[in-house]
């Protein structure tokens, strides 16, 4: 993230990325996600999430904290508080649902002048947005990024810092078919981990335990489900749902050789 801030001086580079990484040593894989991108172990047949998806909605109480240690941040266009809805100005002195930075569930207040702002996180699901802006709170980059016509900063609320989960492989007993599926946000937008599990075991099985082809096949097919087939009325799934509109890599990772087939 620092690396980044250099370069955005020296080589007027802007821009930021979420990030997902695998790492084995020693037996164990460590897996770090900053963003929304997500990883799970699929072992005979069960799913294990190695990560979760750092969002407005998932990290709410952690933004909300910043914004009340930090007022400043705001740039007096936003208020840390949640409600249900926007706040009308008709509706000034009345009692409205809220929650801030210490509630995990909702209360009454008085709205007050301030409570009109903007709030810090807008929207729900998928449409979730800090500050209007960016539907993602951990990442590299995004140094410049500002809410749209103004100068406030994004960056404050937005963390470089992973989650790191650990898997030990020395556990477990592992087959081929045991794998690690690393995928972006344009893989999980439209396909669920169960959907994901069934192509892998699909895939797989198509093809003999040693062909070490096979985990290109799955990661591909992934690919191919998720973005869909061209139509008139666009990209579309198999159940005629739109397909992902957003990037989508996938990886596929073996978690055992075919000498540990049981």
């Amino acid at each position: 993230d620092d690396e980044i801030e250099r370069e955005r001086v020296s080589q007027r580079l802007a821009g930021g990325c979420c990030a997902l990484a695998a790492v084995y040593l020693m037996g164990k894989f460590y897996v770090a996600n900053a963003g929304d991108s997500r990883a799970i172990i699929i072992r005979n047949g069960e799913i294990i999430p190695m990560s979760r998806e750092f969002t407005p909605e998932t990290e709410r109480q952690r933004l909300q904290f910043l914004a009340f240690l930090r007022p400043e941040l705001l740039g007096k266009e936003f208020t840390h508080l949640e409600f249900p809805r926007r706040i009308q100005p008709k509706e000034l002195g009345k009692k409205m649902l809220y929650r801030d930075q210490n509630m995990n569930g909702w209360a009454y207040k008085k709205i007050e002048e301030d409570d009109l702002k903007f709030p810090l996180i807008y929207g729900e699901g998928k449409k979730a947005r800090v500050m209007a802006t960016i539907g993602v709170t951990r990442g590299l980059g995004d140094h410049d990024l500002k809410v749209f016509s103004s100068n406030t900063h994004i960056k404050p609320f937005l963390s470089c810092f992973p989650e790191v989960r650990v898997y030990d492989l020395t556990q477990y007993e592992h087959c081929p078919d045991d794998v690690l599926v690393l995928g972006t946000d344009g893989l999980w937008d439209v396909t669920n981990d169960k959907e994901v599990a069934s192509v892998v075991m699909e895939v797989l099985t198509s093809y003999e335990p040693n062909d070490l082809c096979r985990y290109t096949m799955v990661a591909q097919e992934l690919v191919l489900r998720s973005r869909g087939v061209l139509k008139e009325r666009g990209w579309r799934l198999a159940n005629d749902k739109l397909g992902s509109g957003d990037d989508i890599s996938v990886f596929v990772i073996p978690l055992g050789g075919p000498g540990n087939y049981t």
